[in-house]
């Protein structure tokens, strides 16, 4: 059988990354899995992490000699990284053309600066608080319809007989719909699939993901998660709109559409990474406050991601976008309901206000709490594990458009079909009093009067499953329904996520715990029947359920805290929610990493954490460097840096810039090479030229960030014997650190300024190596982590 390895969900088009069934290029060609498996003392007991695109068929073989002691040099674990990921500039370059621009602007000029940042994150928050609303909205409506001709259906025919009609029609419309969401995704823009938070998680870690933040994208993952919701997928609309939120913010904020090639030439001083950043961690901001209500667990989930980055004026404009994003999508949807101008309804999801006595919670509760959490972190691992091998399963058998669009359509009739049967099967049912708000009860083989309470769960869109688990009175649901519910949602959920369909794992989460946590609170009721009436109350076991699977899945902690806190309106289960998620995280982190890791890991992104691994002071530099480096002349041959640009073996971004012998006097960047190239930025031309206009900064950043390749830069004969003065645009002062400087140093250096390369000079100031992100990334496992990958290459 040939050998098919393909990337996971983040790929783009054959005709864009190389042909149908390649892998990803890695930085040694290899194309191996790096799987472990090992139980020591402090480390996992199952930990995926090595991984890259699969290659289930060649054998694991290793080329290295086995750990023995200290070594001298490390071996580079080259395997694991892909090529097509480049870094974020985040360091400003301060060349010559940058400091004459800044030296002319005046201190009004920083001040109308400062004023277009603010107006940038408003129109951010405007724009996603209108996207938010326009999901919500068309999913309300089709959804809507599609329940209301289905339960028309089934009570037509749940009378007259032949009910498989009613579940032909359930399964072709969810099928119909779901395949539509699937096609758009899979042949238009394979990186709108998935909830877009791994993707935006790794480029507010410094990682340029391709096309991520592309309004096409955008228009697709829109569309994309509304087919996904209405379709009847176990996925919820949350997660998206992260992504979504970063998108617009990337596109805004440059001040026009390189999609549409349109330039409305306005906030052009935006046009770099350092700024394009900040603006895509508000629209995240932005996203969640929209998603949840929660414009402070907004700016805390942009924190958690890039926290190193940050300063009190950013903060305050990050909150500022999601203040407007949560205001936007509250008085529109305030129109939608034709109640204007009530602001009750924060986000997309609306747990309720939890009041009362099922407030209240004592202290002989909290180990209960503790309790659940762990349940949390194994079901999280669970969840995990099996979404990781389902992962690798796609990745191998289901790599083609069709096939992905296949699947997901599949997904959807099993999906309609389970939902079906339970309902079928399930004789629990409720009276239908006035109190209860089910949107579409089904009453189907019930009494007059009554109406079956497995519907609510299935029958209904997640969100108003989720707040039904919440706030539903004690005794609507059975233990029997609640059992059989968590565990079929269980699977569903776990098939679901990873599909080629625009989707997140948030609502399908927080649905699964808040069934189990309610059944976990009704069993305390049965075991202590005297007492736990006044505080086993099953829809705080609900909410505490939630917040255990959901910080088990996805492993976050301090801003699903706030979240939660902020989507439930009530302070009072902070400390428990604060205590289930860490609790969850804990357990889950021993058995196996988070779900939005594993899914970047299966990418070969080189994703850096905040600290070194603890065991790394025995490296330095000059072990973890890359060498040796290729420099250039301060003023070089023409040719020569079309030659070193056009080298397709090695594709290196960054150039030390070198005075005999061999003594760094700068740093200067591919793309900047390619603009002096294409505007013919040479010392001969410059010389005979009367009227020459000056390279400036507009120039680069016109070809900001869509730089040309070097293949579509002609440069004749006589010219590659010109001479290039780099003096004038290099970086003349790169960050540098000497060769014996210990690793977790360099890691801080680079993780805390934001540095795409680190140049490794000796006691001369000559160039010996140049530390990047992939080669941090290599070592990011520490002793530990080489003596296992060894124990996985043998």
């Amino acid at each position: 059988m040939a050998n098919i390895t393909k990337k996971v969900s983040w790929s783009s088009r054959a005709d864009e990354s190389g042909a149908a069934g390649e892998g990803t290029p890695l930085l040694n060609g290899s194309e191996q899995p790096r799987l472990s498996r090992q139980q020591s003392e402090g480390g996992s007991i199952f930990q995926i992490g090595r991984l890259s695109t699969v290659d289930l068929e060649e054998e694991i073989t290793s080329d290295e000699d086995s750990i023995k002691g200290r070594p001298k040099e490390i071996p580079h674990n080259e395997k694991l990284l892909s090529l097509k990921y480049e870094s974020l500039d985040y360091d400003n370059i301060e060349n010559q053309l940058f400091l004459e621009e800044e030296r002319r602007m005046s201190y009004l000029g920083f001040r109308c600066l400062e004023i277009s940042r603010w107006v940038v994150c408003g129109w951010i928050g405007f724009l996603t608080g209108l996207i938010a609303c326009f999901i919500d909205i068309a999913v309300e409506e089709l959804a809507g319809f599609k329940y209301q001709v289905v339960k028309e259906n089934i009570e037509k025919f749940t009378e007259v007989g032949g009910l498989s009609i009613s579940l032909l029609l359930w399964a072709v419309l969810n099928a119909a719909i779901v395949m539509v969401g699937a096609i758009i995704v899979a042949y238009f823009e394979p990186i709108a699939a998935g909830s877009g938070i791994p993707q935006i998680k790794c480029y507010l870690n410094g990682i340029k993901i391709p096309r991520v933040v592309r309004l096409k994208t955008l228009v697709v993952k829109v569309c994309g998660v509304i087919c996904s919701v209405v379709g009847g997928l176990a996925v919820g609309k949350e997660g998206p709109m992260i992504h979504s939120g970063a998108v617009v913010a990337a596109g805004v904020s440059q001040g026009r559409s390189t999609s549409l090639k349109k330039d409305f030439k306005i906030f052009e001083y935006f046009r770099r990474d350092t700024e394009k950043r900040d603006f895509v961690s508000a629209g995240a901001a932005a996203g969640v406050s929209a998603a949840f209500g929660a414009p402070v667990g907004g700016v805390l989930f942009s924190l958690e991601e890039g926290a190193s980055f940050w300063n009190q004026m950013l903060t305050w404009r990050i909150f500022f976008a999601s203040m407007i994003s949560t205001f936007t999508l509250n008085f529109f949807l305030s129109i939608y309901h034709k109640n204007t101008g009530d602001l009750s309804s924060p986000g997309l999801i609306n747990f309720g206000r939890f009041e009362g006595d099922s407030v209240a919670y004592n202290l002989y509760e909290i180990p209960l709490f503790i309790l659940m959490g762990a349940i949390g972190g194994l079901l999280g691992a669970l969840f995990n594990i099996l979404n990781y091998w389902l992962t690798i399963f796609r990745i191998r058998y289901v790599h083609r458009p069709c096939l992905q669009v296949m699947e997901a359509m599949l997904v959807a009739a099993v999906t309609a079909t389970v939902s079906f049967t339970m309902i079928y099967f399930s004789n629990d049912c409720q009276p239908l009093g006035p109190e209860h708000a089910e949107e579409y009860p089904l009453q189907l083989f019930c009494a007059d009067g009554e109406y079956n309470s497995m519907a609510t769960a299935f029958f209904n869109t997640p969100e108003r499953s989720v707040r039904s688990l919440f706030h539903n009175q004690a005794g609507t649901y059975n233990p029997l329904t609640l059992g059989l519910f968590t565990l079929t949602y269980f699977f569903l959920a776990c098939w679901t996520y990873g599909l080629a369909v625009s989707a997140g794992v948030f609502i399908p989460s927080l649905l699964i715990g808040a069934a189990w946590g309610r059944l976990f609170g009704i069993l305390l009721a049965y075991i202590t029947p005297n007492s736990a009436a006044k505080w086993a109350d099953p829809g705080k076991y609900a909410l505490i359920g939630a917040a255990a699977q959901l910080g088990g899945i996805v492993r976050m902690t301090l801003s699903l805290t706030v979240i939660m806190v902020e989507a439930t309106g009530n302070v009072t289960y902070g400390f428990p929610i604060m205590l289930v998620l860490m609790t969850a995280k804990i357990v889950g982190d021993y058995i196996v990493e988070g779900l939005y890791d594993i899914h970047i890991k299966l990418q070969s992104v080189p994703f850096l954490h905040w600290e070194a691994p603890a065991t790394s002071h025995w490296l330095t530099a000059r072990e973890v460097m890359s060498s040796p480096v290729t420099c250039l002349n301060r003023i070089e041959k023409v040719g020569t840096i079309v030659d070193t640009l056009s080298n397709t073996s090695t594709k290196h971004n960054g150039f030390p810039v070198v005075v005999q012998p061999a003594k760094l006097c700068g740093l200067i960047l591919r793309s900047q090479l390619i603009v002096l190239l294409k505007h013919k930025v040479f010392v001969e031309l410059a010389r005979s030229r009367l009227t020459h206009r000056k390279l400036q900064l507009k120039d680069f950043r016109d070809a900001y960030p869509r730089f040309p390749p070097i293949q579509s830069i002609h440069v004749s004969q006589d010219e590659r014997e010109c001479m290039m003065d780099l003096t004038e645009f290099m970086n003349p002062t790169p960050y540098t650190v000497p060769q014996e400087t210990s690793l977790p140093r360099v890691f801080k250096l680079f993780r805390a300024l934001g540095l795409r390369h680190l140049v490794v000079v000796d006691d001369e100031n000559r160039v010996v190596g140049l530390v990047t992100r992939k080669d941090l990334a290599r070592y990011h496992l520490g002793k530990h982590g080489l003596e296992e990958l060894q124990l996985a290459q043998t």
